[in-house]
């Protein structure tokens, strides 16, 4: 009866054990400047496309070639980070689209 107890004991043990807890790293950030480019023409917004994707590598950091598993966070990182970022970028071209100023012309008699 005391071997019972005993093995009883131990395969409960696991369960009492506290839980590690696993720590998420925190979200990286960087900021893309875009002051400097005329968000309204085709050239201003590959610009800003170009630094986008730079910062989304930068905060996604990289992975060495034999961690396939790190290497495949990084790709799902960069993906979901480009999609956030991207739709962002597509508001502000937009507002600077908006921003145009509005031409006053007379009609030609």
């Amino acid at each position: 009866m005391p071997k019972l107890l005993i093995l009883a004991a131990l395969a409960a043990a696991p369960i009492a054990q506290p839980v590690t807890a696993q720590t998420t790293p925190a979200p990286r950030t960087t900021v893309v400047a875009h002051a400097d480019l005329d968000l309204a023409t085709e050239k201003g917004a590959r610009t800003l496309d170009r630094r986008i994707w730079r910062a989304v590598v930068a905060v996604c950091g990289t992975a060495p070639d034999y961690d396939l598993e790190g290497k495949n966070d990084v790709r799902e990182c960069r993906r979901e980070t480009r999609a956030l970022a991207s739709a962002e970028a597509q508001q502000v071209i937009a507002d600077a689209a908006r921003a145009r100023p509005i031409r006053v012309t007379t009609r030609a008699k």
